[in-house]
């Protein structure tokens, strides 16, 4: 029975945006060590060559460099998916863009840029994938969020970036609605403070933030990930991955 198990897990086509780093970089890993097939994305295409080659068996992993807010990217996604694999069973949308700054002072510029990523770039991969999974009659999207909307904090003002992931969040549930006649299930991962390039070399200085009194690490989002994709009857859902925070706020 865990054979079975083991051998249908290893089958799995999985495409990653957000890859050349931080969580999505994890996620490649912990997803090729099953002998999963990957469709990586990055912006950097150098950095996520760099993944790629760490990765190994290029029979197996492929990349496709550009931004996700842009349509192109989502359509070459899509289709090197197809055209290498024959579809996609996982999506994981984690690029994203994340920027602490207060309310007045934050512009136009900024909430573009966070839109154009966080909202937008969801968006148009996850509507790419999609017909691929309904044609299949399944399907996993796992989209990042962050436990700050849902609870947010003083010390961290960040009006911009919320009103972006909040979003996210608001998308997850209706297309998990939308979309559960055709076997899709659609979830969000919702990280407190996780050590990242993003969150930079002084992490371990809000530990105190959550109850559990240390920052997340990329593989506590990757087992969170890896969970989703494969949890039969769990959609619509904010899984919090924070070490408490919500609860204990």
């Amino acid at each position: 029975m865990n054979s079975t198990k083991t051998t249908a897990r290893r089958s799995e086509r999985v495409i990653i945006t957000g890859a050349s780093s931080g969580i999505g970089r994890d996620l490649a890993r912990r997803w090729a060590a099953e002998g999963a097939r990957l469709v990586l994305n990055a912006r950097d295409a150098d950095a996520l060559a760099r993944v790629c080659a760490e990765l190994g068996d290029p029979d197996r992993v492929v990349a496709v460099a550009g931004p996700v807010g842009e349509a192109d990217t989502a359509r070459r996604l899509a289709e090197t998916a197809m055209a290498r694999f024959g579809g996609v069973d996982v999506l994981v949308n984690n690029a994203g863009q994340f920027a602490v700054k207060p309310f007045l002072e934050s512009t136009e510029a900024d909430l573009d840029q966070l839109y154009a990523t966080n909202v937008k770039g969801t968006f148009l991969v996850t509507r790419a994938v999609v017909p691929m999974m309904i044609e299949a009659g399944s399907g996993a999207i796992i989209n990042i969020g962050t436990v700050l909307v849902p609870q947010p904090t003083a010390s961290m003002p960040a009006a911009a970036a919320m009103a972006s992931k909040g979003g996210v969040h608001a998308l997850t549930r209706s297309l998990a609605i939308e979309l559960a006649r055709h076997g899709i299930r659609v979830n969000t991962i919702a990280p407190g403070i996780i050590r990242t390039p993003l969150i930079g070399e002084h992490a371990d200085s809000l530990a105190a933030m959550h109850p559990l009194q240390r920052i997340g690490e990329v593989s506590d989002i990757s087992d969170a990930a890896l969970y989703l994709a494969r949890a039969g009857f769990v959609t619509g859902t904010t899984l919090e991955v924070d070490g408490g925070y919500a609860n204990g706020r």
